[in-house]
């Protein structure tokens, strides 16, 4: 059975009736990739981020291994306790991407590894996110996934395997620049991380900003706090924010009721979700 918690239940069936009634044409998806459209727990083990498949098997070297697990054991209690201010956990974000990023490349990240990670499927969709992305293709409703993903390139590689990189589906996150023999050997700036969603404006991105500035009606869907800000700087007329609340639920759930519409808790699947994007016409 699903786990839903509503915030309000008035508040969310009245904007999800205006979202029903104005029907596809206006509504556009904005959502997080990791522990969002993907498990959190695949068999019981945590798999947080496509990049801790990465970290946490080897792939690369011992070294990369011992040293990448250390900075997530560091920068990771940070980042999810309710406790630090905002622009503590920005600045120790940013910090941690920049360090993991330089590790990767020094360690010599190539992209048979990538390859690799796809194809041995640690990584899985949430039960009922094939069927979402589905479901927004057939009703040619835009999907913007905005991820702080450590390997963004692994994105469209993960939804071209599955048949799911569909037209529809447009990615901002971090992208490496490879040389000729597949090795990264930099990253792309401006560096998005959990918490500055908010200054990665769909608006800098003018391409995919065409796609939905006339679409007012909005469905944001995110795990993390950091991810409500994925929708700053857009006029929007109707919002439903969808938060993934994984693990830790007795100690989050307060301050997610503040901040979501609806909050699917303990890693549940998202059949609500498709419940209500076919009824819209």
């Amino acid at each position: 059975m699903e786990k839903i918690v509503l915030s309000s239940p008035e508040s969310f069936e009245k904007i999800k009736q205006k979202i029903t009634l104005e029907g596809s044409e206006n509504l556009h998806v904005i959502a997080d990739f990791d522990r969002t459209l993907t498990k959190c727990f695949v068999n019981g083990v945590k798999m947080p981020s496509i990049i801790s498949v990465l970290r946490n098997e080897n792939y690369l070297s011992e070294e990369y291994s011992v040293k990448a697990k250390a900075l997530a054991e560091h920068f990771h209690p940070i980042e999810i306790d309710p406790a630090i201010s905002m622009n503590v956990k920005k600045r120790k974000m940013q910090e941690w991407w920049e360090k993991h990023f330089e590790l990767l490349i020094k360690s010599g990240l190539n992209k048979k590894n990538l390859e690799r990670v796809v194809n041995e499927g640690k990584v899985e969709f949430r039960e009922g996110a094939e069927e979402f992305l589905d479901l927004l293709y057939e009703k040619k409703i835009p999907l913007i996934i905005l991820s702080s993903s450590g390997i963004g390139d692994l994105i469209p590689m993960y939804l071209e395997k599955y048949g799911k990189l569909y037209d529809n589906v447009h990615i901002i996150t971090n992208l490496y620049k490879w040389n000729k023999k597949g090795n990264a050997i930099g990253i792309n700036k401006p560096i998005i991380h959990v918490f500055n969603k908010d200054e990665t404006s769909v608006k800098d991105h003018p391409k995919i900003y065409e796609k939905v500035r006339d679409r007012k009606n909005v469905l944001l869907l995110g795990d993390s706090l950091g991810d409500l800000g994925m929708v700053e700087g857009f006029d929007y007329n109707n919002l439903l924010k969808i938060g993934f609340l994984n693990e830790e639920v007795e100690r989050d759930l307060k301050v997610y009721k503040r901040n979501f519409d609806m909050i699917i808790i303990n890693d549940s699947n998202m059949n609500y979700v498709n419940e209500f994007i076919k009824e819209i016409k």
